[in-house]
């Protein structure tokens, strides 16, 4: 894995993922704060700036394609596995 230098809060990495599921997940989600780490940073961010110079890397998936291809990835499993059931 090689950052993209962009950060995504799992919150958002959420919402996205219910939109494509087409999932209401407003109700079902709830965070408590007695699970919060307390030595957590605030933000973690990676810089591919070294893979960009010497590699010549680039991101070909941006994040929503991401999210949208695990989506994806995720219900064709699910629904495999319901036909292999019967």
């Amino acid at each position: 894995v090689i950052a993209t230098g962009e950060t995504h809060s799992v919150r958002e990495f959420l919402e996205l993922a219910a939109k494509y599921a087409d999932v209401d997940v407003s109700t079902r989600v709830h965070i408590d704060e007695k699970y919060f780490r307390p030595a957590e940073v605030d933000l973690l961010l990676g810089d591919p700036t070294k893979a960009k110079r010497e590699l010549g890397w680039k991101p070909k998936v941006g994040f929503e394609e991401l999210v949208r291809m695990m989506v994806d990835a995720d219900m064709e499993l699910a629904a495999r596995e319901k036909r292999a059931r019967g």
